[in-house]
C-alpha cells in the first residue's frame, strides 16, 4: 500500500508511478483505489493495462474487500495500492483499516518541505501509532543534497523502516486537477509519453529494487467468492452512458451486471443522438456534466430519446450528474442555464464553495432497481452542486442523514425512473429488474 501522512502528499504521483516502472520490468499490475473515488482508478488503468478496484471496508464490509482483493490479485505479479487521505484518516475506512484487514505493508509518502530532521518524527509516529506495519518511506518534494542528509540524519533513530527514495519538487510529472479532483482517464490526460516521464521519475529518484524486495507479503485466504447478485438480469441490455461527461462507476458493479447475465450497451449522451435499441434499463453515472453542458443541451435528439424513455415508464437509474442530466437544466459555475432531459421538475446549480460530501446510508421505502423495500444500502456524496427545491409530489424513494461528512440527501423517482446524488455502492448487489 502506498500511504501517506496527509492528504497532498503526492500519493498519486508516486502509486502511478510505482505501477509505470514494475510494469517496465515486465512484471503485471494490479492497482487498487481505498475508499469512495472514480477517478484514481481510471488513470491506474490508463498506467496499468488493468482495470482498478476500490476497497472500501464501510461501503462494503471486510469480506467483500478481501474476496475482491484475493480474487483480482490471482494472475498479477504485483499489487499496489493507492491510500486515501492521511494513513488514519476516515476512521473503518480508512488506509489503515484496509491495510489491517490484508496485512498490506505500507509505503508511507511524507511531504518533507518545510522541515528536515523532524520528517524522521513523523515517521516514527506513523510507525508506532497503530497495527499497520510501515516498511518503507518515501520522502517528496526534498529540495537539495543537504535537505536529503539531514532527513537521512534523522531517520537514524528510525527502525524497521527502510528509506526507498526522495522525490524533488518537480511540477513536469503533475496531473491537472480540476473542482473534484484530477482529469478522468476518459479525457485521456496520460499519454504514453506522460507515463514514460512519470515511470523515470520515479526509477531516478526511488530504489524500485529495493522496494519490492522489502515487501514480504503473501495474499490471504479470500474466504470465498465474491458475492454475486441473487437477482438475474438474463437477456436485459443496459445502456451505460459513458464519455467524457458520465465516467464514474466502480468496475465491480459493471462486472456484477454482467454476472447476472445482463448486456452492457455503452453510450455518449455527448455525440449520439438516441439511446441504443432494445434496452431494458438505462443506467446514468456521474461525472462532469456541468463541464459539457452546452454540448449535452445542444443534442436535442439525445435529450428527447431520454426524456421520452424516462416518461414513458422505462427503468432508468441516474445519480450525481446523470441525475442534474434529468431535471430540467443547469446553470453553470457562471450562472448561465442549460436545459436538460427535464424528467425531475427542478434545476441543478453550480456553487463555487459548499462542497458536499462524505458516506451516506439509505433504506429504501418500496423495491426498486436498487433493491426491495427495507434494504439498507451504502454509498457517499461528493459534489459542487444543489437542486432547487423537488416539489412534494415527486416520490422520496429514500432519504439519507450524513454517517460521515455534511449535508443530506434523498432519492427520487418518478415513474421508474430513480436520481439522486447519492453514488451507491452497487458492486455485489447489481440491479432488480421488472
Amino acid at each position: 500500500m502506498i500511504g501517506a501522512a496527509h492528504s497532498g502528499a503526492g500519493k498519486t504521483t508516486v502509486s502511478m508511478g510505482v505501477m509505470a516502472a514494475l510494469r517496465r520490468r515486465g512484471l503485471s499490475v494490479q492497482p487498487f483505489k481505498v475508499g469512495p473515488d472514480f477517478i484514481d482508478p481510471g488513470l491506474h488503468g490508463l498506467v496499468c493495462g488493468a482495470e482498478s478496484y476500490n476497497l472500501d471496508i464501510w461501503m462494503t464490509g471486510g469480506d467483500y474487500v478481501r474476496r475482491l482483493f484475493v480474487e483480482k490479485c490471482t494472475d498479477a505479479d504485483v499489487a499496489v495500492v493507492e491510500g486515501v487521505m492521511g494513513l488514519y484518516d476516515g476512521g473503518v475506512g480508512s488506509s489503515a483499516s484496509v491495510s489491517e484487514l490484508l496485512g498490506l505493508p505500507v509505503v508511507l509518502i511524507v511531504d518533507a518541505r518545510s522541515m528536515a530532521e523532524s520528517a524522521a518524527a513523523v515517521v516514527k509516529g506513523f510507525r508506532d501509532y497503530g497495527g499497520v506495519r510501515v516498511s518503507g518511506v518515501i520522502f517528496n518534494r526534498v529540495s537539495s543534497r543537504r535537505h536529503r542528509d539531514m532527513i537521512s540524519e534523522g531517520m537514524k533513530r528510525v527502525e524497521g523502516v527502510e528509506i526507498l527514495g526522495f522525490l524533488p519538487a518537480d511540477e513536469s510529472v503533475a496531473i491537472p486537477h480540476r473542482h473534484l479532483g484530477l482529469h478522468t482517464a476518459d479525457e485521456a490526460p496520460l499519454r504514453e509519453a506522460d507515463v514514460e516521464r512519470l515511470a523515470g521519475f520515479i526509477e531516478k529518484n526511488v530504489d524500485i529494487e529495493r522496494l519490492v524486495g522489502a515487501i514480504d507479503y503473501e495474499v490471504p485466504e479470500a474466504g470465498g467468492p465474491v458475492r454475486g447478485a441473487t437477482e438475474r438480469l438474463d437477456g436485459v441490455r443496459i445502456a451505460v452512458a459513458r464519455d467524457r461527461a458520465f465516467s464514474f462507476y466502480y468496475v465491480d458493479f459493471l462486472e456484477t451486471l454482467k454476472a447476472q447475465g445482463a448486456e452492457l450497451v455503452f453510450f455518449s449522451p455527448l455525440s449520439d443522438e438516441a439511446l441504443p435499441e432494445g434496452v431494458g434499463v438505462l443506467c446514468l453515472g456521474g461525472g462532469y456534466p456541468e463541464l459539457h453542458a452546452g454540448s449535452l443541451s445542444e443534442n436535442v435528439q439525445m435529450r428527447e430519446s431520454v426524456r421520452r424513455w424516462c416518461l414513458s415508464g422505462g427503468y432508468t437509474y441516474a445519480e450525481c450528474g446523470g441525475f442534474m442530466y434529468l431535471t430540467e437544466g443547469i446553470h453553470d459555475f457562471d450562472g448561465v442555464f442549460y436545459p436538460m432531459a427535464g424528467v425531475f421538475p427542478t434545476r441543478a446549480s453550480m456553487r463555487r464553495k459548499g462542497l458536499r460530501l462524505g458516506y451516506r446510508e439509505v433504506s429504501l421505502s418500496s423495491d426498486c432497481l436498487v433493491g426491495r423495500k427495507g434494504d439498507r444500502v451504502r454509498g457517499h456524496e461528493f459534489h459542487y452542486s444543489d437542486i432547487d427545491p423537488m416539489p412534494g409530489h415527486v416520490e422520496r424513494i429514500y432519504s439519507a442523514s450524513p454517517v460521515q461528512g455534511t449535508g443530506t440527501s434523498c432519492g427520487y423517482r418518478h415513474l421508474n425512473t430513480i436520481g439522486s446524488y447519492i453514488h451507491l455502492y452497487l458492486g455485489g448487489r447489481g440491479f432488480i429488474h421488472g
